[in-house]
C-alpha cells in the first residue's frame, strides 16, 4: 500500500478544514457567504481558500436565501493516469482539478500519493494540483483522496421575487461568451422571445430554463454531444449536461443575467447505493442581483420528469464540484490551447498533449 502525502502547504490545508490551529477558518469564511468573503479578504481567516479568492468569479451561494435542508458526507478516491508516455519524454507535465471548500461543500482529509504544487487560475479561481516528472520510464498515475460534505441546497424562492441592487462591473466572466457557449444577436433574439412579458430576474431565468428543458432531449447517441455546445443544442436539440447548459448560459446571458458553469463527478442518489460511478456531471447556476446565486440543473429535469420544479433552485446532495467555468488556462500555463472545461486530468509530454484519463471511486460516510 502507497503512502499517502499531504501535497498542500499548512496554510492551505487550513483554508480547506484540515489539520493546522486554524482548521476550520476557511470553511466557515466561505459558509458565511458575503460577510465571510469580506472577512477573509481582509485578512481575518486564511487568504488560501478558494471562494475567498476568487470574488465575483466564483457562484456563491448566499446563505440567507436557502430553506434548511439535508447534507451527506462521501469518501472519494480520484486518480490521474497517463498510460501512454511517448518514448524518449525528457518532461511530463500533468494537470488535476482540486475541489475547494464553498458554502455547498466542504473538503476535509486532501490527500496525493505524489506531492503537488497548488496554484490556482487567474479566471475563476479554480484550484490546480501539478505535477512535473522528469524522464518518465513509463506510465503515470496520481491519486488524490477527500472527503466531502456536500449540502442539499434548496433556494427560498419567494426572497428573490424581487431583484436586490444592480451590480455594475461584477460577475463579467459570468456574463461574456465562452468559445462555444455563443452570446450574440441570435441568442438575444431568441432569448427576447422567450422571456417576453416576464420582468424580474426569477421570472426570465424560470422561462429560459422551462425553455431549455422543453426544447432539449438528453441524448448521448448522436455525433456532437458532449462539447457544452450551444450552436449544438440549438441545432440538433438533444445532448448530455454540458449542452442543456450551455443554451441555458447563453440565453441567460443574452438577457444580462449572470450565468455560470459548474463541473464534478456525481454519486448516485440514493446514500449507500453502490453502482459503477459515471464519468461526470455538471449544472449551472444564475445570479440575482444584490442578492444570491441560484442553481439549476436543466438536464436532470429532463432525465426526471417528476423532478423538473425541483431542479430550479435546488441540487441534491450527491454531487462534489471540481471546476467551474470554461475556457479554462492553467496554472501553470499548458503549452496547449485552454481546456473547453476542466474535469479530467490534463498531461503535456515535451510541451505536446497526451492522452491523460481518471477514474474514481467513491464511498458513502453519512
Amino acid at each position: 500500500m502507497k503512502t499517502w502525502m499531504l501535497g498542500l502547504s499548512l496554510a492551505f490545508l487550513c483554508a480547506c478544514g484540515g489539520p493546522g490551529p486554524s482548521a476550520s477558518a476557511g470553511g466557515a469564511c466561505c459558509a458565511a457567504g458575503k460577510s465571510g468573503e469580506k472577512a477573509c479578504c481582509k485578512g481575518e481567516a486564511p487568504k488560501a481558500s478558494a471562494c475567498c479568492q476568487a470574488g465575483d468569479r466564483q457562484q456563491v451561494v448566499a446563505k440567507e436565501y436557502l430553506v434548511p435542508a439535508g447534507s451527506r458526507t462521501f469518501q472519494i478516491e480520484y486518480a490521474s493516469k497517463v498510460a501512454e508516455v511517448p518514448a524518449g519524454t525528457k518532461l511530463l507535465r500533468l494537470w488535476a482539478p482540486v475541489p475547494a471548500d464553498s458554502a455547498v461543500q466542504t473538503i476535509r482529509n486532501l490527500k496525493f500519493s505524489r506531492e503537488p504544487k497548488i496554484g490556482t487560475e487567474p479566471k475563476y479561481g479554480n484550484t490546480i494540483a501539478y505535477w512535473e516528472i522528469e524522464n518518465p520510464s513509463g506510465p503515470v498515475e496520481v491519486k488524490m483522496s477527500f472527503d466531502c460534505t456536500r449540502l442539499e441546497v434548496k433556494t427560498d424562492l419567494a426572497k428573490l421575487a424581487a431583484d436586490g441592487p444592480a451590480e455594475p462591473g461584477k460577475h463579467e466572466v459570468f456574463l461574456k461568451p465562452d468559445a462555444l457557449v455563443l452570446v450574440d444577436d441570435e441568442m438575444k433574439k431568441l432569448s427576447d422571445e422567450v422571456v417576453k412579458g416576464k420582468s424580474t430576474t426569477l421570472e426570465k431565468a424560470r422561462a429560459i430554463y422551462d425553455y431549455v428543458v422543453g426544447k432539449m432531449t438528453y441524448d448521448k447517441n448522436h455525433e456532437g454531444w458532449g462539447k457544452g455546445s450551444t450552436r449544438h443544442a440549438c441545432d440538433v436539440g438533444k445532448g448530455n449536461c454540458t449542452d442543456f447548459h450551455a443554451l441555458f448560459n447563453s440565453l441567460c446571458r443574452a438577457q444580462g443575467i449572470a450565468s455560470g458553469f459548474e463541473i464534478g463527478l456525481y454519486l448516485p442518489y440514493e446514500k449507500g447505493k453502490q453502482e459503477p460511478p459515471g464519468g461526470y456531471h455538471c449544472w449551472a447556476l444564475f445570479r440575482v442581483p444584490g442578492k444570491t446565486w441560484v442553481p439549476v440543473d436543466a438536464s436532470e429535469a429532463s432525465r426526471f420528469a417528476n423532478l423538473r420544479e425541483y431542479f430550479f433552485g435546488n441540487h441534491t446532495a450527491n454531487r462534489v464540484t471540481l471546476s467551474t467555468g470554461r475556457d479554462i488556462a492553467l496554472e501553470p500555463r499548458q503549452a496547449g490551447a485552454p481546456l473547453n472545461y476542466f474535469l479530467n486530468p490534463y498531461a503535456e509530454a515535451d510541451g505536446k498533449p497526451v492522452k491523460a484519463d481518471k477514474s474514481w471511486t467513491y464511498k458513502d460516510v453519512n
